[in-house]
């Protein structure tokens, strides 16, 4: 994620790196209710106390594991141009059905905005790529296009796909694909 609005783990200490990594093995073994922060700590190599003094809530550990598991297990290029957006959005929902505990940990605070998650990280990246691509472009249209993309671009969106439309892996990433594509095709001419 190279964009300046999505959460921040390059400065996570190794301390910091072993409890989150703790967390995300024991989320995907678990669940997310069942982890204290001793079998954290435990798993971690570090004493209970410092999980508390690095994460002093469990709102505060789950928010910074999130963010690690995005930037560490779903990492993703950025797109050369908006309109190979597509190809980066079926990638992310493959992705995302590769771990599908981890993205529901994702999904869910993103969209909850716990302690100030941005339910879509990648929105200033879009919004450049647009800016660059498509000057002319008016502010009502430009806003538009950004929040569709923003919304598919998520692990919010594969939960969607996933739980209310019961849909699998192939499926998920061809209708995120393929919505992407409907998003862009009435601009495709406008590239200067």
């Amino acid at each position: 994620m190279a964009e300046s609005d999505a959460p921040a783990t390059s400065d996570v200490s190794r301390t910091q790196e072993a409890i989150l990594a703790a967390y995300t093995e024991l989320i995907e073994e678990l669940g997310t209710d069942d982890v204290s922060f001793r079998l954290i700590a435990r798993r971690a190599g570090v004493g209970e106390r410092t999980v508390f003094r690095n994460y002093a809530t469990r709102v505060d550990l789950l928010l910074a594991t999130a963010a690690w598991i995005e930037s560490r297990i779903f990492p993703r290029d950025d797109a050369p141009s908006i309109f190979d957006m597509p190809l980066t959005i079926r990638a992310a929902m493959e992705s995302y059905d590769l771990r599908p505990e981890l993205a529901h940990v994702v999904a869910e605070t993103t969209m909850r905005g716990i302690s100030g998650a941005a339910p879509s990280p990648r929105r200033a990246m879009l919004e450049q790529m647009i800016d660059a691509e498509i000057p002319s472009l008016g502010d009502a249209e430009r806003r538009s296009i950004v929040a569709a993309l923003a919304h598919l671009d998520s692990a919010a969106t594969w939960v969607t796909y996933r739980r209310e439309m019961r849909m699998n892996r192939s499926d998920i990433a061809d209708a995120a694909a393929w919505a992407a594509e409907a998003v862009l095709d009435p601009i495709r001419s406008r590239v200067g």
